[in-house]
């Protein structure tokens, strides 16, 4: 009796880890896909607008390039451009000029804010609406993935380790 009681625990058991181990692998719904690398990309590069240094901000790797705030202002610029197309609105990527941030807390708080408002774009959507289709989400993430490796390079250009490459402090 005691050996079938084991059995049917052990057999419970079993189940359930198999449960857990293909939810775990399970598909994610193309939504919560776009939505995670989204937000992904949109904290990596967060991330290095608070990081890096304020004096800095200037520095650009060759002098008709962008510099690394202007990067991140066209980067915010992406985001207004979703969260406009995102709602409906008849959109253009109209793109911020960085002029008019002139301070390292001035474009962390532009991308703040272009984040939170792409993101609350973002959540209003149903799942439904990515069987349709997956822009401007899709290119502007993508967009926002390219330029991503440009801010490492001015990292890497200044001696800095960017955020999403130092070890982990676990």
């Amino acid at each position: 009796m005691k050996a079938v009681i084991a059995m049917r625990a052990l057999a419970v058991f079993a189940g359930l880890a198999l449960l857990s181990a293909l939810a775990q692998n399970a598909p994610r719904s193309t939504s919560d896909s776009i939505k995670g690398h989204f937000a992904s990309i949109n904290r990596r590069v967060l991330d290095m607008a608070k990081d890096f240094p304020a004096d800095k901000y200037n520095y650009s790797l060759k002098p008709e390039m962008r510099s690394f705030g202007a990067v991140i202002v066209h980067i915010a610029s992406g985001n207004v451009y979703a969260a406009k197309a995102g709602r409906g609105e008849n959109a253009n990527w109209d793109e911020l000029d960085p002029k008019n941030y002139k301070t390292k807390d001035e474009v962390v708080t532009l991308l703040e804010k272009s984040i939170s408002d792409a993101n609350a774009t973002l959540e209003t959507l149903p799942d439904s609406s990515f069987a349709k289709s997956v822009e401007p989400w899709l290119s502007v993430t993508e967009h926002s993935a390219e330029h991503y490796g440009l801010l490492v390079a001015y990292y890497r250009a200044n001696g800095l380790v960017p955020p999403a490459s130092r070890p982990s402090k676990r």
